[in-house]
């Protein structure tokens, strides 16, 4: 009987190690939940808290960055997220993904090859192309979205139409003629400025005299005296 107890309590003492030793395994092998880091200029906020440089971030969080402020925040390998002013961005990501929802302003995204990348605006979802790294500019206007890439390449997926955006080359999704928008910014994007009115015809028509006489220039040559027209000659 003795015998039988300590061979049994032997079994048991084994059953535990082995468990124990399969449950470390398990620990060590667990994925850890991956981490950015955040660099911060002017007023930053982070989950509507205060951020600082070189605070850790965590995948969900909410980036808000006020007037002339900015922040990026670095994914290690994965990739690189650029929050620029006036700017609000829910971002999540992984350690072979990155995605953001984009409500308003500016987000330059870096990512690595095979990493799945996607920034969502209101009016469209931009796709990168996941098979080589991308660097690309999402930019969250009143009437409309624009993307411009930088390397590699990007695909703009409004309603059931893509279209690809490769390096070098923009393009915008929503409704442009939307009423109640400061115009775009960019260059050669605003429109003309008209000259109306009927002195600026009169003076074009002209030329040099008739610019003289509207305007009654005294003439140097003769003494300062002004320029009369007559209706007779």
């Amino acid at each position: 009987m003795l015998v039988k107890n300590c061979f049994r309590k032997f079994i048991a003492s084994l059953t535990a190690v082995a468990v124990l030793c399969v449950s470390s395994s398990f620990a060590f092998a667990a994925p850890k939940d991956l981490t950015g880091e955040i660099t911060v200029t002017g007023q930053v906020t982070v989950n509507g808290q205060t951020a600082v440089s070189n605070a850790t971030i965590i995948s969900g969080s909410t980036i808000v960055t006020g007037a002339d402020s900015s922040a990026v925040i670095s994914l290690g390998k994965v990739g690189r997220v650029e929050v620029l002013a006036d700017s609000n961005l829910v971002l999540n990501f992984s350690d072979n993904s990155i995605v953001g929802i984009l409500s308003s302003g500016k987000a330059r995204v870096s990512n690595a090859a095979g990493v799945a990348t996607t920034v969502a605006t209101r009016d469209a979802t931009v796709i990168a192309d996941s098979g080589q790294a991308d660097n690309f500019l999402v930019e969250v206007e009143c009437s409309h979205t624009h993307v411009d890439a930088t390397t590699g390449l990007v695909t703009m997926r409004e309603g059931t139409t893509d279209k690809q955006i490769a390096a070098g080359t923009s393009a915008t999704a929503g409704n442009l003629s939307q009423t109640g928008c400061k115009p775009c910014l960019r260059p050669n994007s605003a429109p003309p400025v008209p000259i109306g009115g009927w002195p600026w015809l009169l003076l074009i028509a002209a030329g040099p005299v008739g610019t003289a006489i509207f305007f009654g220039i005294d003439n140097p040559e003769t003494g300062g005296g002004t320029i009369v027209v007559s209706p007779t000659r």
